[in-house]
């Protein structure tokens, strides 16, 4: 029965130092997440500031294109006009279902 017990007891030691360990790491992680975000923060009031002075001096803003539209363009001008929406997904390694070849070919 006492090795039973002393089995019982180490593995709770081993239990509490892996609790202790990962208390650690959420910390650490916390407060790098923290950091993250408070950066992230930073850069969105620089970004509306410089937009809100580009438009006092009249500056259009920058065009905001979604995710991949750059690279989809970049595809035809090396390509040319006969791309398929599968030619797309394929190169752009989005996949070639269905799905994505009908999200590549509607406008967002």
């Amino acid at each position: 029965m006492r090795k039973l017990l002393d089995k019982i007891e180490a593995r709770q030691r081993l239990v509490r130092e892996t609790a202790e360990r990962l208390r650690e790491q959420i910390a650490e992680l916390t407060g790098q997440l923290a950091a993250a975000e408070g950066t992230s923060e930073r850069l969105e009031t620089t970004r509306e500031t410089v937009l809100e002075l580009a438009a006092e001096d009249g500056t259009p803003p920058p065009e905001r294109l979604p995710p991949g539209y750059r690279q989809i363009l970049a595809l035809f001008e090396q390509n040319g006009d006969g791309l398929r929406a599968r030619d797309i997904c394929r190169i752009l390694g989005t996949g070639t279902e269905h799905r994505h070849t009908e999200g590549t070919r509607a406008p967002s």
